[in-house]
């Protein structure tokens, strides 16, 4: 089995089961929703016990449990840009805004990057007059740039020096 098989294996199951996202996501639960689904679909992984949880709701094998657990090659199956309408609406968003926000984040908080790894995500859907929208919040550790050799009063990182 390939960890694109078992995706597809979980993907099978959630639509012959009738299963949300949201249902899902309640029944293995002990992380965000965004680590959970994207789990399933391959493209994170699950501590063991969450691990242990998606196999009994999915009646997983112990290698197919085992699989979800292990690393994953990040980032594969999006070709670049992305094809995806949805998808690539984000890739414009970053496209358009990024020299923007990038500007706007090393004004505020110096030399670095905002991290994707230390990250939160949480959407919502907010009622519109025309149309529904929806929120984004996205929040990450900010990294500063470490500066090696550093020496006689030279900032060590690239912190906001004020």
């Amino acid at each position: 089995m390939t960890r694109a098989g078992l995706t597809e294996r979980i993907l099978d199951i959630k639509r012959e089961k009738g299963w949300s996202w949201r249902h899902i996501c309640d029944e293995i639960g002990g992380m965000s929703d965004t680590l959970i689904v994207g789990a399933l679909l391959g493209q994170m992984k699950l501590v063991r016990p969450q691990a242990k949880k998606a196999a009994a709701l999915f009646g997983l094998s112990p290698a197919e449990e085992a699989m979800l657990n292990e690393v994953p090659m990040r980032g594969t199956g999006t070709p670049m840009p992305p094809t995806d309408p949805l998808i690539y609406r984000f890739y414009e968003m970053v496209m358009i805004n990024g020299p923007a926000w990038k500007a706007l984040i090393e004004e505020e908080f110096g030399d670095g990057i905002m991290s994707a790894i230390d990250f939160d995500f949480k959407f919502e859907r907010m009622a519109h007059e025309r149309g529904d929208r929806v929120k984004i919040e996205m929040t990450g550790k900010f990294l500063p740039y470490k500066y090696y050799g550093a020496e006689q009063g030279i900032p060590e990182y690239g912190y906001k020096e004020e």
